[in-house]
């Protein structure tokens, strides 16, 4: 199973910032939230900080967990360890060639993820319902 460290990062429009898997990655083409693989011997804060620096440029000031989701895709395992990032320094930049933009919370559900990034939007929803 792949532990993946993920930030759902909001900025003061209540969007979140959505970065495009490339085509040659597994579920290329699709929608993601940013972060990374959870190396050995790592925190998961940790990980989801040095994700989003490498990533983004970004440094992560303050996280607190949001969910955590378990999937089985046909060829692999993923257990995603969602934080909520609404904290941080930096305007996120796609250091990796990565398409990435801002999508309003009410919108999340009208955009192509991955299967096992479903349960992150409910989670997204359901934390910042009026």
């Amino acid at each position: 199973m792949v532990h993946v460290a993920v930030a759902v990062m909001v900025n003061n429009d209540r969007e979140v910032l959505l970065a495009l898997r490339q085509q040659h990655q597994h579920q290329g083409g699709l929608w993601e939230f940013p972060g990374g693989k959870v190396e050995v011997e790592e925190s998961v804060f940790d990980a989801l900080c040095r994700e989003i620096r490498e990533e983004l440029n970004v440094s992560i000031s303050q996280a607190a967990p949001l969910t955590t989701v378990a999937h089985d895709y046909d060829d692999k395992s993923v257990l995603l360890d969602v934080w909520l990032v609404e904290d941080f320094d930096g305007t996120p930049r796609g250091q990796e060639g990565q398409t990435i933009r801002w999508c309003p919370i009410d919108n999340l559900q009208f955009e192509a993820f991955p299967a096992a990034n479903l349960p992150i939007i409910s989670a997204i929803q359901a934390n910042f319902a009026v």
